[in-house]
């Protein structure tokens, strides 16, 4: 993805515009915005990757608590680092878009919030998910016995099985009470 946006083509930005919930605007916005991103060098090779570091130079990631996470999540690095594509970026772009369905959304939420990667939301997860949402200072920190509780609610409302942990589909159902969710969960360039 070496090139400019105006050389992108039209096959892959029907391609593009057919694999996501972007349109052919939003596509070479993302594009131009992506090749920001990438050194004089790196633009001139295809399937560049950027690092998460620069990724998170983004204005629309920067005070997201779950930066990291979502970098993560969208990256098809085998090292796992991070660092995203022109194609993952689009990726990420899609699933945050105002067009990407309820089950879209809420599959890559429950991703981005499965912090060990293990297909299910257990206490551990959970507590991360709190913390990153109220920050982890002394300030805003819940004590021992307030996150126990927060979590016990949690699971009450969500573990339909009673098994300790939320999967994928009791969180879709919980998400599919929640009319917020789908506005809430978005990244716009």
């Amino acid at each position: 993805m070496g090139t400019t946006a105006s050389q992108l083509g039209k096959d892959l930005l029907s391609e593009y515009q057919e694999l996501t919930f972007l349109t052919k605007q939003e596509i070479l916005l993302a594009h131009k915005r992506f090749t920001e991103l990438l050194t004089k060098d790196e633009k001139d090779h295809q399937n560049t990757r950027v690092s998460m570091e620069r990724i998170l130079t983004l204005p629309e990631l920067k005070s997201n608590p779950f930066r990291k996470r979502i970098c993560h999540v969208f990256s098809t690095s085998e090292q796992k680092d991070g660092g995203l594509t022109f194609e993952d970026f689009l990726d990420l772009l899609s699933a945050f878009s105002d067009s990407a369905t309820l089950e879209i959304k809420s599959h890559y939420a429950f991703r981005i919030f499965d912090f060990d990667d293990d297909g299910t939301l257990d206490r551990g997860d959970l507590e991360k998910l709190v913390n990153c949402l109220t920050g982890e200072t002394d300030d805003t920190r819940l004590t021992t016995e307030e996150m126990r509780q927060l979590i016990d609610n949690i699971l009450e409302e969500s573990d339909i099985d009673k098994d300790g942990t939320v999967n994928l589909s009791e969180f879709q159902h919980v998400i599919s009470r929640s009319p917020d969710f789908v506005s809430s969960f978005k990244i716009v360039l």
